[in-house]
């Protein structure tokens, strides 16, 4: 099994220009061989609250059938974030583009002061998928910062724990500290893709990680550089490798 976390530089609200930038990304990950790829947290508009309700995307949108050809085209699982719309309400959500052309969402589940004024938590909308027999669930962000998350998400089985998430350098210490800990006590292996460069007049933190089950750092992108980071297991075995662009 192949998993790429993509540390991506937003252009803000410019949905035309991150695509591009996902497709850039989507087929690095397939010339490597990996069989899922997720990107940060609101990654196809930038994180924004303010302008989130016109750059809102819905399930069935048009602007997903790249991606989606993508998906079915190399056989890859896409996790991509946006500001979804279902029926009257707004979340910080994502979407899990299957090689099957299925499309489900994620929400996110706990929100981060201030982005109550612009979205709507929920837990209705959480799916898993099994990849080699390992079941994957999913994370946004301040999901992280609430231990019931990732309690939830061993309850459920989970082998894999991917968390899409916009940390500052200032909230890296924090998200790394917290995920070590729920990979070694919930005995979950843990990715997290992160942006670099500014998101929403912030620094972002960079540092997409992936850590084993045992809790143990396997390997790290830098705090700038944007690219990729692989995951490998064979055997029960992790390693890492990046490849930056």
């Amino acid at each position: 099994m192949i998993l790429a976390a993509a540390q991506t530089k937003p252009n803000r609200g410019d949905i035309e220009a991150n695509l591009l930038d996902h497709y850039r990304l989507i087929d690095l990950a397939v010339q490597n061989g990996a069989q899922l790829i997720a990107f940060p947290e609101l990654s196809i508009t930038g994180y924004e609250r303010e302008h989130a309700q016109k750059l809102a995307f819905k399930k069935d949108d048009s602007r997903l059938d790249q991606l989606k050809k993508r998906s079915v085209e190399n056989n890859i699982i896409i996790v991509a974030g946006a500001p979804i719309q279902v029926k009257s309400q707004l979340f910080i959500g994502e979407f899990v583009i299957s090689p099957d052309n299925s499309v489900a969402v994620y929400t996110k589940q706990f929100l981060h002061e201030g982005e109550e004024e612009f979205f709507s938590p929920s837990f209705d909308y959480n799916p898993m998928i099994t990849i080699e027999n390992q079941k994957i669930s999913f994370a946004i962000c301040a999901d992280i910062d609430n231990p019931l998350h990732p309690e939830n998400a061993c309850k459920r089985a989970t082998d894999i724990y991917i968390a899409s998430i916009f940390f500052t350098p200032n909230g890296i210490p924090n998200a790394y500290r917290d995920l070590q800990h729920y990979a070694q006590k919930h005995k979950m292996n843990v990715l997290m893709a992160n942006f670099t460069g500014e998101s929403w007049g912030y620094p972002s933190g960079g540092k997409s990680a992936f850590w084993n089950n045992k809790g143990e750092l396997i390997g790290q992108i830098n705090d700038s550089d944007s690219g990729i980071l692989l995951a490998e297991n064979n055997n029960d075995n992790w390693t890492t490798r990046v490849v930056t662009i």
